[in-house]
């Protein structure tokens, strides 16, 4: 039987997604990854967790599709089973998502929908289901946004649902309790990722400002998050549970 954990992280094979792995596995975790459309992205952050001396496994997996989840979990177990001796996991990172930019005027019903089939139901029902491959003293870290503690025009729709996310992560955290697994949110700042990256290109002076309103001076990078989720999956956090985690070098302090 595999003794090593194992941490389960959507939205795996780029951007943030891709620097939690990497840390996570140099923590000695053993990794499964999941993408939407790029295999050949998670194929390559496979290698790269390789080459890190780790070992992680990549699955399909649109989290819009609630009625897709069920044929996933059966996949993931068989999966762990062949590659770990194992049916369950440790960790599960909802991560996966996509950025959206509209003021409340602007937002289109389309757009509304596809962010809560992403980052709530998707969240939602994808832990529900997972609920029974996860180990007992494991963990859940839902991905959130600095966006829901201070506003910038152009985000409520997207930071309503990450606002949601908090609360569920909270309920997690109570519901959870007697099986002693932890659920945590780890809310970024502004972070230079393919979210953004367009938008800083174009507008170098939307990095100044961002930097200027940052205690410590800058814009965040992937690796700057991936640390503090690969922290939270190990012993040294296992008192901290039911928490908001802010990761933005201190915007709007």
């Amino acid at each position: 039987m595999n003794t090593t954990k194992i941490a389960l992280i959507t939205g795996g094979s780029r951007g943030l997604g891709k620097d939690m792995a990497l840390n996570i596995a140099k923590k000695g975790l053993n990794v499964v990854i999941t993408y939407n459309s790029n295999e050949a992205a998670a194929q390559d952050t496979l290698k790269e967790i390789a080459a890190l001396g780790g070992k992680g496994i990549a699955l399909k997996l649109d989290t819009r599709k609630v009625g897709a989840f069920p044929i996933f979990k059966e996949r993931l177990v068989q999966e762990l089973d062949e590659q770990w001796n194992t049916n369950k996991i440790d960790y599960l990172i909802n991560n996966a998502g996509f950025g959206y930019n509209a003021s409340i005027a602007e937002t289109t019903e389309e757009g509304f929908d596809n962010l809560l089939n992403v980052h709530l139901k998707g969240v939602y029902f994808l832990t529900q289901i997972l609920f029974d491959v996860m180990n007992d003293g494991g963990g859940i870290i839902n991905i959130s946004t600095g966006l829901a503690r201070f506003s910038f025009p152009g985000y409520a729709a997207y930071a309503v649902m990450k606002g949601a996310i908090e609360v569920f992560t909270r309920y997690l955290a109570k519901e959870l309790g007697e099986r002693k697994i932890k659920a945590n949110t780890v809310a970024p700042g502004a972070i230079n990722t393919d979210f953004n990256k367009e938008r800083f290109e174009q507008a170098p002076q939307v990095v100044d400002m961002i930097a200027s309103l940052t205690a410590l001076g800058r814009v965040g990078e992937s690796e700057d998050i991936g640390s503090v989720i690969a922290f939270l999956c190990t012993e040294d956090a296992k008192w901290v549970n039911g928490q908001r985690i802010e990761a933005s070098g201190g915007m709007f302090v």
